[in-house]
This record gives structure tokens, sequence and C-alpha cells, in this order.
């Protein structure tokens, strides 16, 4: 923003910002053993294990969690046909979909996928769910979680019955143990190439120096 440029502090990016920075202002809480509560919101999640490909994120996590691994959603039933403009209630889709998280990752370490469930922390804030999908979009764009935006596949639900023909989505070939993603057709890329891109996505999108939202100043025209 240039010096003749009006702080528009209700310009929608401002006020996204302001969802975002609550949220990586919330406490932290293992993975495994997060609560059940209403409502719904974002959330993000950070890793701090021995998997060989995520070391370099790893070990600025162990010294504070400040790179995210994933950044997610979870709106309230019924927002996609308009319903949550009709009603305040939201029931409990954040923690529904933390807890799909915890399972998918629960699934990889029982299978030996190279996870273990006691590695992951989350953040996560209830958000009126206007703001959910602009705070997402912001806290992915300021970090570039892996999860995100190399490693696809840890968000996507379960493919319909006799839904196979795609492929085993990236994530499940790096992390195989859900069983119904399993069932997909082999992915072009071999695990050992995945790990490998991994690493080199890390290595070109390093984490930012503070944990916050520290964008560029905004243009409000």
């Amino acid at each position: 923003m240039s010096n003749n440029q009006v702080y528009n502090p209700l310009d929608k990016i401002n006020l996204g910002k302001s969802v975002a920075e609550a949220l990586l202002d919330q406490p932290a809480h293992p993975l495994a053993d997060l609560p059940t509560f209403a409502g719904a919101g974002v959330y993000v999640i950070y890793y701090i294990g021995d998997f060989a490909s995520y070391e370099l994120m790893a070990s600025v996590n162990r010294q504070g969690l400040r790179w995210p691994i994933y950044v997610g959603k979870a709106v309230p039933s019924g927002a996609r046909r308009g319903a949550s403009l009709l009603t305040t209630a939201s029931g409990s889709s954040l923690s529904k979909r933390l807890r799909e998280h915890r399972n998918s990752i629960a699934d990889v370490e029982r299978a030996g996928g190279g996870l273990r469930l006691a590695d992951f922390q989350a953040r996560y804030l209830c958000v009126d769910d206007i703001w959910i999908p602009l705070g997402e979009s912001l806290v992915i764009s300021r970090f570039r979680p892996v999860w995100n935006a190399y490693l696809d596949g840890f968000g996507n639900h379960a493919p319909g019955a006799g839904r196979y023909e795609g492929e085993v989505p990236l994530w499940d070939t790096l992390h195989p143990g859900r069983a119904a993603f399993l069932k997909l057709q082999p992915n072009s890329l071999s695990r050992d190439t995945i790990a490998e891109r991994v690493r080199s996505f890390l290595e070109s999108n390093p984490a930012p120096r503070e944990p916050h939202m520290k964008f560029n100043p905004v243009d409000n025209n």
C-alpha cells in the first residue's frame, strides 16, 4: 500500500487476516487427543516427527510450531446449499473434520506408512462461517503447506463404492494405510520419487521467519 492509499480495516483481505491471526494465536493441542466441541472453522496441523522427507520442516517445529504441514477448514452442514445463512447452528463440523484427520494418520501408523499420530499438533478456531474460506485461503497463501501445495490427497474423502479408476493420491502413495484409497490404480510416480519431490518442495518453500500473517501491504483499490 503506497503512502497515498487509505488503509481500510473493513477490506475483506484485512478482515480475513484478522481471522488468520486469531487462528495462529490459538494454543496447540495433540492431534491424538482433541476434545469434541461445537462449531465450524479453520485449523492448522504441524509435524514434529522423523519422517526423512519432512526433516527440514520438523526440525523447525521442534523449536516452536511455526511451519504448518496442512491447513484446512470445516464448514457447517448445509453450507453448500446456503442453509448456513439462515441459522446460527453449526454442529460439530470442525471437531469432526479433525477427528477424520486423526483417523487417517492412525490408519497410516498401523500400516507402517511412515507417520505416527503422536508427532502431530493442531491449532483450531471456530469462526462465523462467512469468514471460513477466506481465512483458510490466506493461511495457505502465507505458508504454502506441503500437504496443501504439493502432496495432494490428505484431505480427500474416500472414493465411493466402485469408483476406483483414478490413481492413488500422492499422499497415500507416500503414506500407505487408508484402505479405501489403496483400491485405486497405482500412482504414476514411485514412492521414492514423491519423497524426493517433497524434500525439494520444502527446500524451495522454507518456513517464513515469522509465524504470523506478515503479508505485503494490501492494495485496497
